[in-house]
């Protein structure tokens, strides 16, 4: 659990953004703020990581007889203020990037994925924030 306030309008404004920019319609994403040992648990279960990280995203269910699509991200706050501290950012700045970068995560950008990809994806991220 985190004591830090979050400006769920600013949350709200960035993940619009990107969706309204990428063209994209009819998503339902919940934004979960967890803890350190949840999204470790999440971590550990969903992708064999067995660390804390400071954002995690899972999409794909599609609403049978309908064009909504459901994503959701969890977003621990403690590991946003410990990236902000280290990268000499706002912790608000670094929480508008992990939306960006989560919600074009839902919509399939993988800056995992070898070539171009990861470049795409970091040029879209600057974009939206």
């Amino acid at each position: 659990m985190t004591k830090q306030k979050v400006r769920n309008d600013l949350v709200v404004k960035i993940a619009e953004k990107v969706l309204k920019e990428e063209k994209e319609k009819g998503w339902d994403i919940s934004i979960v703020f967890v803890g350190c040992a949840k999204i470790k648990e999440l971590n550990r279960k969903f992708r064999g990581k067995n660390f804390s990280t400071d954002v995690l995203s899972f999409s794909g269910l599609e609403i049978e007889g309908s064009k909504k699509r459901i994503g959701e991200i969890f977003i621990c706050q403690k590991e946003a203020q410990t990236n902000a501290r280290k990268e000499k950012k706002n912790v608000e700045e670094v929480l508008n990037w992990i939306i960006a970068h989560s919600v074009l995560h839902l919509l399939g950008y993988d800056h995992e994925k070898p070539g171009r990809e990861a470049e795409k994806m970091r040029q879209k991220e600057e974009k939206y924030i």
